[in-house]
């Protein structure tokens, strides 16, 4: 039996730099959870941003279902990177974080610079981010993968970014 070439590939200096822009211009993401009723993975759309450390960040109300997978079972993952306007959207590059979700607790020392933070990102919010079932979720990187388009797959670790 032969055994493939792994096609995954280490991150060198190029990718990383495609990584951090895909973070740092994203708004929206998917979120990947499990459900904690059934055990079955589920897909949210939810806003993001990076926080002011850079880590990635959003702002969720605990009356979500996503709100009550991540307090089951924080491991969850998150897909940036949107298709362009033309051509075939798997060429598009996109970058799928495995992470541990974080809530930050409403009275956290820096819940309010994280408040001004996220609405310089997301300014619409203003007319939510102070209810009280509002809060923000760090999402701790555990593996990346950037799929660049076809024949473009590199694993980049979480440090590197």
């Amino acid at each position: 039996m032969t055994t493939r070439p792994d096609p995954v590939r280490d991150a060198d200096a190029e990718t990383l730099a495609l990584a951090r822009s895909l973070l740092a211009e994203a708004r929206y993401a998917a979120l990947a959870v499990t459900d904690p009723a059934d055990g079955l993975p589920g897909i949210s759309r939810i806003a993001f941003g990076l926080g002011p450390d850079g880590v990635a960040l959003t702002l969720i109300s605990a009356l979500s279902a996503h709100h009550g997978a991540l307090m089951a079972n924080p491991a969850c993952a998150l897909m940036v990177g949107e298709p362009g306007e033309k051509g075939d959207p798997l060429t598009h590059p996109r970058l799928m974080v495995k992470a541990r979700a974080e809530f930050v607790v409403q009275d956290a020392p820096d819940r309010a610079a994280l408040r001004d933070h996220w609405l310089a990102i997301h300014p619409k919010a203003k007319l939510y981010i102070d209810f009280g079932d509002f809060g923000f979720v760090r999402f701790a990187p555990i593996s990346i993968l950037l799929n660049g388009g076809f024949g473009k797959a590199f694993r980049i670790e979480p440090e590197a970014l």
